[in-house]
């Protein structure tokens, strides 16, 4: 599960603050809530476009932005991710709580223009279901939409571009009526060369070394020790799937469903040869000044003022990512042989968009086998965050109860590694850094708060649904409420093999021998062959009479946690299924009462795609 947090770098927010009156002419809001980057990097474009129509541009991360300041606003340009199976990103979660007030008069934003951009994946129910709430909500609120809200679809040959590409000439067109452009002044050419978003001059000698690391000076991380790093999936089987446990001398807090983030680095070997294939290997460990020069464009979280480009390639950019379409827009200035050029010319070519999937997207080829490539492209060092993306930190659902582990953090992480359609192997960033510490190593990692709550009344009974490494947050749920002395907790636990990946098996078993919990495991691939494989749906419906009584008559409360494939919604089937078959509900009032209890917060799903 990964995500975005905000950003504590003194660099990124240095000039943030500049004093600009919202209502002075030609300036607008850009806030954008982000789980994987993509919404930072249309909100970057969106502020480069802003740029070239001489439109000042003020760009927020919804995690840093207050919700109060949402009615001093006059023109509002949203850009919104979803997570899971249809949930808003974490940096939303304030402004969206802000927005559900029932108090709202209904012309409270009757001031405010404003337009959407949602990104989401249509192979999912809810598509771009944050970005379609958050423009109901503020029309009904009195706020008028000024350009018809986009939705950028992951499933589209060409990912966002498919949407964003069209929707931000629309978005032009209106703002140029909105804000007509000065007597003899142009807009800048689309397929010009922004302005590098820093400068850098070389430091003195040691500079780096006397500076304080941004992270380390911000208060929301602590440092901790690795104590535990074990292999929790059999060595023969095809994932490694590990436990990792940390302890903190800080008396670290935290509740069930919250997260621990973590911020990862690239392999020193992978530098290296990266720097030298660049031209950079030589001035690599120079120690040099930074300094944003454009306040609309963002920079990586925690960067600090003096680093080294080797520091850069390792902690706050990513060279393994996938490029996006922007990536080619800005490399092309810098391709100094005349094929090359013409060919990232032909890839940004609406012709030659197919050839750019084909060539880019499909495939999975990372930045830095492009590089091997284009091999006469010089890139300026400036231009470093202009290219390459930001190697964000990564956040996991913490996997054990603080009350039962004070000063401590457990994790349950599956270690990415997989092949491309071209055979070539691939290693997550951050989940191959973990799998590499030993005991004794040290890192800072942070806690955010999840969108799992426990019920109030201890009498409540739970019904923990965790495949896979989603039992990670059903653990932390589970020690907590029994470390309370709270009995009435019920786990449905899936994965493949019994023998292979049943994660934290002997755990629940103990605990069910001990009356402190009620556990049903589906095996998938145990069972005989030619008979259907069982998953944790078909558990729920076997139990559907107990389920009744737990979800109807007792009103209990269920967590959904996994892959936000079909997992979810097949579950929320089989309960479904529950209050018809025992319950003898129609199957609509069924489908009314599973919506009542996800707004009364009794069903809280924590998915990621």
């Amino acid at each position: 599960m990964t995500s975005s947090t905000p950003s504590s770098s003194s660099l990124a927010n240095a000039d943030r603050d500049e004093q600009v009156d919202v209502h002075d002419e030609r300036t607008l809001t850009i806030l954008y809530a982000t789980e994987t980057g993509t919404a930072q990097d249309v909100a970057d474009r969106l502020a480069r476009l802003c740029r070239s129509l001489r439109i000042h541009a003020r760009v927020h991360n919804l995690d840093a932005y207050s919700p109060t300041e949402l009615i001093n606003e006059h023109l509002v340009i949203f850009v919104v991710s979803t997570t899971g199976s249809g949930q808003e990103p974490r940096a939303m979660s304030s402004l969206w709580n802000m927005l559900l007030r029932a108090d709202l008069p209904d012309d409270l934003f009757e001031d405010l223009a404003f337009s959407v951009f949602g990104l989401g994946d249509s192979a999912y129910e809810k598509f771009c279901w944050p970005a379609k709430l958050l423009s109901r909500r503020l029309i009904h609120l009195g706020a008028s939409e000024l350009c018809a809200r986009g939705e950028g679809d992951d499933q589209h040959q060409l990912g966002v571009d498919g949407a964003l590409g069209p929707w931000m000439n629309k978005l032009s067109a209106v703002l140029r009526q909105i804000y007509p452009l000065p007597d003899g002044v142009v807009p800048e050419a689309e397929d010009s060369l922004p302005p590098a978003r820093v400068s850098m001059s070389d430091a003195s000698p040691g500079a780096q070394l006397a500076r304080r690391d941004p992270l380390v000076a911000d208060r929301e991380y602590h440092l901790a020790t690795v104590t535990c790093n074990r292999r929790l999936t059999a060595e023969d089987w095809n994932q490694d799937v590990r436990h990792f446990e940390f302890s903190f001398d800080d008396d670290i807090q935290y509740r069930p469903g919250d997260v621990a983030v973590i911020h990862p680095e690239a392999i020193p070997a992978e530098v290296e040869s990266f720097l030298s294939r660049i031209g950079y290997a030589n001035i690599a460990d120079d120690p040099i000044d930074i300094q944003q020069t454009l306040t609309d464009q963002s920079l990586p979280d925690h960067l600090p003022t003096t680093t080294t480009l080797r520091e850069i390639f390792t902690r706050y950019v990513d060279i393994n990512a996938v490029p996006r379409r922007s990536f080619f827009a800005v490399l092309k200035h810098f391709a100094q042989d005349e094929l090359e050029r013409e060919k990232l010319e032909e890839f940004l070519s609406d012709e030659g968009a197919d050839e750019m999937y084909e060539y880019c997207q499909r495939p999975r080829r990372t930045i830095s086998e492009v590089l091997e490539e284009f091999r006469s492209a010089k890139i300026p060092r400036e231009y470093v965050f202009d290219l390459f993306p930001p190697l964000r930190p990564r956040q996991f659902s913490i996997a054990s109860s603080v009350k039962m582990y004070p000063r401590s953090i457990h994790l349950c992480i599956a270690i990415v590694q997989y092949r491309t359609m071209l055979k070539i192997p691939r290693r997550g960033v951050c989940t191959s850094w973990l799998a590499r510490l030993k005991p004794g190593d040290q890192l800072r990692i942070g806690i955010q708060k999840g969108f799992i709550t426990l019920p109030t009344d201890s009498k409540t009974p739970v019904i923990c649904v965790g495949p896979g490494t989603g039992v990670a947050p059903m653990r932390s749920v589970i020690q907590e409420r029994i470390y309370d002395g709270i009995l009435e907790n019920t786990l449905y636990f899936g994965c493949r093999s019994a023998s292979k990946d049943y994660h934290y098996g002997e755990e629940w078993t103990r605990y069910a021998s001990e009356g402190k919990l009620t556990y049903r495991a589906a095996f998938s691939r145990d069972g005989p062959e030619g008979v259907p494989r069982t998953y944790v749906q078909d558990l729920i419906r076997e139990d559907a009479t107990r389920i009744w009584e737990l979800v109807s008559k007792r009103e209990a409360w269920v967590y959904i946690s996994g892959s936000a494939n079909k997992m979810p919604a097949t579950v929320r089937a089989a309960i479904r299924h529950a209050l018809v078959s025992q319950g003898g509900m129609e199957e609509e009032d069924a489908k009314e009462y599973i919506v009542k209890m996800e707004k009364e917060g009794r069903l809280i799903e924590e998915c990621w795609s």
